[in-house]
């Protein structure tokens, strides 16, 4: 009998577009749209640094020559794009009953048990570019089991920044630190543009931050006091700042064969970045490792089958090759409550 994953409705170039057609269920930084995806041909990426020098021009006399242009000096740095494959199986006893010679719906229900496993197969895809996301607006993105894939603050050679809200003390004023940390963001521009400021914050930071008393004063009287009796945890403005509650976390592996819980935001924590911007975020995609796929322009995700020894199943293979960064990790703020 004639094996129906022979078809090229199966083949690889097939399942990799119907993989990355599935809906992204985890992902509010793809909602925000962040990361733009950048597809490379390689699997390292190379970022130029290009340090501008910006100087104030003098007035002089009609005829006099020009003033002189410095350059700036640029500098190199490369980084390796992770490999993260995933494998599933798709076994006899799921398609049994399938097929049913000469009829038309074959392929479609078998199809059908294929976008079963491809959707929960994206979705622990998309958990992983989140995280990796994350760890990006953090400064170090972090491996599944907690190493570190890239340092930004090493690379870039400048030191992470750090602003105390001190949500715990009832006088603080909650105005003067978030003006400080627009000024903080303000300066660390150098020529990058941005259209608003936006912070994602634990749960625990979030009602710190709605409960002070004066965030609570200064809302009192703003549209009859609707901040304070609505659930603004999508997006809480307050002194030009948007603040979210962001509770993301997912599985991994501890390294020692057990399973730990990480959230991508630790307790009273956050972090602070800028939107609107030109050049800062990216994602980089590299080409999957199939032959296939030498020197093409890299996809989100991949998928491709091939058949068990002895047609015992369909061995189910996925792979996705991310690398989101932080091209001006200067502007990456972490916001602490206490």
């Amino acid at each position: 009998m004639q094996n129906p994953f022979e078809n090229p409705a199966f083949g690889m170039a097939s399942l990799t577009a119907a993989i990355n057609l599935l809906p992204n269920r985890y992902g509010r930084l793809d909602e925000l749209g962040l990361f733009p995806a950048r597809p490379v041909r390689t699997r390292t990426v190379v970022v130029e640094e290009k340090a501008g020098v910006l100087t104030l021009l003098p007035s002089l006399p009609p005829g006099a020559p020009g003033t002189v242009g410095v350059r700036g000096k640029r500098t190199l740095r490369s980084f390796v794009i992770p490999h993260i494959p995933h494998d599933d199986v798709v076994l006899p006893e799921e398609v049994q009953g399938l097929r049913a010679f000469g009829t038309e719906n074959e392929f479609a229900s078998i199809a059908a048990v294929l976008a079963e496993h491809l959707e929960t197969m994206r979705a622990k895809h998309a958990a992983t570019l989140e995280y990796l996301r994350m760890g990006a607006l953090k400064g170090i993105v972090l491996d599944a089991d907690g190493s570190e894939l890239v340092n930004l603050y090493a690379e870039f050679k400048i030191p992470p920044k750090t602003l105390n809200f001190k949500l715990n003390v009832a006088t603080t004023q909650v105005l003067e630190k978030c003006l400080e940390l627009k000024r903080m963001m303000g300066n660390s521009l150098a020529g990058e543009r941005m259209s608003a400021l936006h912070c994602l914050v634990s749960p625990e930071f979030f009602t710190k931050l709605v409960t002070h008393p004066n965030v609570q004063e200064a809302y009192k009287l703003w549209n009859d006091g609707q901040a304070l009796r609505s659930d603004m945890r999508a997006g809480f403005p307050f002194a030009g700042i948007t603040f979210e509650e962001y509770a993301g976390e997912a599985s991994a592996s501890d390294g020692e064969g057990g399973w730990v819980t990480r959230r991508f935001i630790e307790p009273d924590e956050g972090h602070a970045f800028p939107l609107g911007t030109i050049d800062t975020f990216s994602t980089y995609f590299a080409p999957a490792d199939f032959n296939e796929t030498v020197n093409t322009l890299g996809q989100p995700i991949y998928a491709k089958q091939e058949p068990r020894r002895f047609d015992r199943g369909t061995d189910l293979h996925t792979q996705s090759n991310p690398l989101p960064i932080c091209q001006r990790p200067g502007l990456l703020v972490r916001v602490t409550a206490s």
